[in-house]
């Protein structure tokens, strides 16, 4: 009995010399997936790892803000960033479910020009400042048109020229656009066009003339396959998918940029992320423009820091001149649309819902 007693009292002093383990540091980053995806892990979230040892954890998702919104209004959050559209970004930040964060905290310039100035004005949001520009444009399968091939958006809409299924995603943002530009509206024009009763029936009117030939889609993995397949003969389509198929695996795609509609995103924190003060650490990195440039060896998106515009290199896999495959190329930016978020972010619900009113007609 007394030998028992004394090793159950030696047991606390053998807890003592065992090494405490700390879980490592991580994060929930939640992205678009697909060859974007596979870019962000190599150009970003990996480096982001090996610099700090903060573990990335990643889910993909469709967009959109339902997800955020219902974490933060059940307090069930497990999200800490989300890879958002700006306007997205926008009216996350007005509705309280991401945090606020001042651009003067993000990394200066090499030469030491601060953030707030090496971003053009509309890239920047209470929420963050964005990290990518993306375009919105179409292509079509080499295979299904002879040496008469579009050149031009309003080939998109034309059936008898170019007779195929179309495809596109089904949302109003972008499509909306797309419909006032081959219609003849002027680049500036556009929005002050669609905010009107008569500008917005007269987008809907130009789609409608292609409704019948449209095969709707939901996630751009659906877009290249239907592409592939000839499933269309054209789909509307980010610029960096098209470009991974193009390069990475031998698709016949070819890309229209007449009439793209540039865009841009970049990371929100959610508001209440269990992993706060790593997210803006990371949010620091994403910001800095070496890290932002590295993203162009990997998939055809440019840096919206003005310090890396232009500093491209050659594509990681192949060996390929990026820089006139990025939206941003001035040769790609001819009759181009810059996305206002703004207003995507003030009428989007009334727009959308008269978008889906149209669908369903």
């Amino acid at each position: 009995m007394r030998m028992r007693w004394r090793i159950l009292l030696a047991l606390p002093l053998l807890a003592l010399c065992v090494p405490v383990v700390h879980a490592a540091e991580q994060l929930t980053v939640v992205s678009w997936g697909g060859s974007y995806g596979r870019a962000l892990q190599a150009a970003m979230l990996g480096p982001f790892t090996a610099e700090t040892g903060i573990e990335v954890n990643v889910e993909t998702f469709n967009g959109g803000l339902a997800e955020a919104r219902a974490q933060v209004e059940t307090g069930n959050i497990h999200w800490d960033l989300v890879d958002l559209e700006t306007k997205d970004i926008a009216i996350g930040c007005d509705e309280g479910l991401f945090e606020f964060v001042d651009v003067a905290d993000m990394p200066a310039a090499a030469d030491g020009t601060p953030a707030a100035q090496d971003y053009h004005a509309g890239d920047l949001t209470e929420c963050g400042a964005t990290m990518l520009y993306y375009s919105w444009i179409f292509a079509y399968n080499a295979d299904s048109y002879g040496a008469e091939a579009p050149t031009r958006l309003a080939d998109f809409f034309d059936l008898e020229a170019f007779p195929g299924r179309r495809g596109t995603r089904r949302v109003a943002q972008g499509n909306l656009e797309f419909a006032l530009l081959a219609d003849g509206v002027p680049p500036e024009q556009v929005y002050a066009t669609l905010g009107t009763p008569a500008g917005l029936e007269r987008a809907l009117g130009k789609l409608g003339t292609i409704k019948d030939a449209i095969l709707w889609w939901e996630a751009g993995s659906q877009a290249l396959q239907m592409l592939a397949d000839q499933e269309v003969a054209m789909t509307a389509a980010f610029n960096g998918r098209i470009f991974h198929e193009v390069v990475m695996e031998g698709q016949p795609f070819v890309t229209v940029w007449d009439g793209q509609v540039l865009s841009r995103g970049g990371f929100a924190i959610v508001d209440g992320a269990p992993n706060a003060a790593a997210a803006r650490r990371f949010l620091a990195y994403v910001a800095r423009p070496d890290v932002q440039a590295r993203v162009g060896r990997y998939i055809s998106y440019s840096p919206t820091r003005l310090s890396a515009a232009g500093v491209f290199s050659t594509h990681l896999a192949t060996g390929i001149d990026m820089a006139p495959h990025m939206p941003t190329a001035p040769n790609n930016m001819r009759h181009a649309l810059r996305t206002d978020w703004q207003w995507w972010a003030d009428y989007g619900d009334e727009v959308n819902e008269r978008f889906n009113a149209w669908l369903a007609q």
